[in-house]
């Protein structure tokens, strides 16, 4: 029996293979959370389609006009009220014509609070837009 005989990892290539993984992840996990911020969007492009489903619906009921089309005036429950929701929902801007509205990510699960979709419906269509994560949605 060879008493001698020293197998292991030195301290010194521990170290380096922790700062090897250190770096890794220092690259890797902003791109992985902007990843899983970005597909939160869903969430938001979902229910502000609906949104604008019961807005159409409104605006048909109301003689073809979207004042007085609330988010509480819809026939829908607001999508920010259900649990674990990402997003803040709010109706704009109603006129005959037209509506904006703006999902805004509230601060749960890393959200900032501030960066927001909105869904803006003009006699000239609809548009897209984002602020902060979302800036370039499409």
């Amino acid at each position: 029996m060879n008493l001698n005989n020293k197998s292991g990892f030195t301290l010194l290539e521990i170290i380096i293979v922790i700062i090897i993984v250190g770096v890794l992840a220092s690259l890797a996990l902003p791109r992985f959370f902007s990843t899983v911020e970005f597909s939160r969007s869903t969430e938001a492009l979902s229910a502000s389609s609906s949104i604008r489903q019961s807005l159409e619906r409104c605006y048909l009921g109301n003689n073809g006009n979207y004042v007085g089309c609330t988010l509480a005036a819809i026939d829908l429950a607001d999508p920010g009220g259900s649990p674990g929701a990402h997003f803040a929902y709010a109706i704009a801007g109603q006129s005959a014509t037209g509506y904006t509205i703006t999902a805004t990510r509230n601060a749960i699960n890393g959200g900032d609070g501030t960066s927001a979709i909105t869904l803006t419906q003009s006699a000239a269509g609809v548009a897209r837009a984002g602020t902060g994560v979302f800036v370039g949605i499409k």
